[in-house]
């Protein structure tokens, strides 16, 4: 790959990240200040999880068919940098709510299409697509931290930032490598855009085992994404949307372990661990409420977020790509997003908001342990169950 291409794509992607992190890590703190419901702070947080699971039917009609890439991709976030900007301007659920939704299914398309353009135009994508995607965490790093250090983390500030950088991308975007439809005339069917084709695959009881755990994985992933702004704000923690930004530091750092320890630990010891790392988090973020000077757990319990992600969602997709074989792969990826982006993730911010919401008083004091104890317990439950249930066949383990 050229220098000039790699530049091209990697500023792509740190963009596109750039605007989702602008508003996502603090959410929940600008929500408080308006005065939203813990179940409404859930709810929020789920427009994401609506825009993973229909944005596949825009990808899958539009852009292979009708619209270029890079085109598609520009104006999505033109229509997006609007839309935030108008959802700075609401205080009340009932607009507000909605309006986010339109939003995040106009950004969660944007995903499979920097994908699509990343992988068109590198040469060698076993080598380089992730490589180009570590501007993801760069983008996601940088804008926390500016989000941060600019003093926009409990203000609207955080969306006309957004918005401001989603006008960035999407001028930017229409100045990308050409990546024209892919040409399909074949008939469009619900069962193929969501990866439906795939659901022979249940038969086999450790791949429904796997599929039904990453299901469950992501509703304590969401209690993560969804109150440790708020968490980390309410017990004083210096800087913390800075500090949330170690995770994606880490995120590279186990991303890279990955390659090494999957020879010698396998797919399922290494999901294992990864269900472990979210127990762990969890319980130091309840233990950190009742111990405030120990940062030290705060701080490891950021640090797992490379480990709690890579080692469940990074390695679960190379399973996938395993268990389905060639002529599955993509539907069978499909279903997995579906499973995981989409339901678990809906699911979880809900209930994310339903706990919260339980465990805080009338004068709006949270029970922050009681809170983080919901998910560390629901994390560790589930290893038993996958460690008995789950067996890796020769033809689906990643070590060969």
């Amino acid at each position: 790959m050229t220098p000039t291409l790699y530049l091209r794509l990697a500023l792509m992607v740190f963009l596109h990240y750039f605007v989702w992190s602008c508003w996502y890590n603090t959410l929940s703190v600008y929500l408080g200040k308006l005065n939203f419901t813990g179940t409404q702070i859930g709810l929020a947080y789920g427009t994401t999880a609506i825009g993973a699971l229909v944005s596949p039917f825009l990808i899958g009609v539009i852009a292979d068919r009708y619209v270029s890439a890079q085109r598609l991709l520009g104006g999505l976030h033109l229509l997006g940098a609007a839309l935030l900007w108008w959802i700075s301007q609401q205080t009340s659920f009932g607009i507000f709510y909605p309006s986010l939704i339109v939003y995040t299914l106009t950004y969660m398309a944007g995903h499979g299409l920097i994908n699509t353009i990343t992988l068109t135009h590198t040469p060698n994508p076993a080598k380089w697509f992730p490589i180009v995607m570590v501007a993801a965490s760069a983008g996601w790093i940088v804008a926390a931290n500016v989000i941060n250090f600019a003093s926009l983390a409990d203000n609207n500030g955080m969306f006309k930032l957004a918005c401001g950088v989603a006008l960035a991308v999407a001028l930017y975007s229409f100045t990308l490598p050409n990546t024209p439809p892919k040409g399909d005339t074949g008939p469009v069917s619900a069962s193929k855009l969501l990866g439906l084709d795939a659901l022979k695959l249940f038969k086999d009881r450790s791949f429904a085992v796997f599929m039904f755990c990453s299901f469950l994985i992501c509703i304590p992933l969401s209690f993560y994404f969804t109150w440790t702004g708020a968490f980390l704000s309410e017990m004083n923690v210096a800087n913390y949307a800075s500090k949330m930004t170690f995770g994606q530091v880490s995120e590279v750092f186990f991303l890279l372990m990955l390659p090494m320890l999957l020879p010698k630990l396998g797919a399922k010891r290494i999901m294992i661990l990864g269900m472990a790392a979210w127990a762990v988090r969890f319980a130091l973020f309840a233990l950190f409420h009742e111990q405030p000077t120990a940062t030290w757990m705060i701080l490891g319990g950021i640090l797992l977020h490379g480990m709690s992600y890579d080692f469940i969602f990074v390695m679960g997709r190379m399973y996938v790509d395993k268990a389905a074989g060639d002529s599955l792969r993509a539907s069978a990826q499909g279903l997995h997003a579906v499973f995981t982006l989409g339901a678990g993730m809906f699911v979880g911010s809900w209930l994310a908001g339903v706990v919260a919401q339980n465990y805080t008083s009338t004068a709006g004091v949270h029970d922050w342990k009681s809170i983080w104890l919901v998910p560390a317990v629901m994390s560790a439950v589930l290893i038993p169950i996958f460690l008995l249930l789950f067996r890796e066949k020769p033809a689906e383990d990643t070590r060969a």
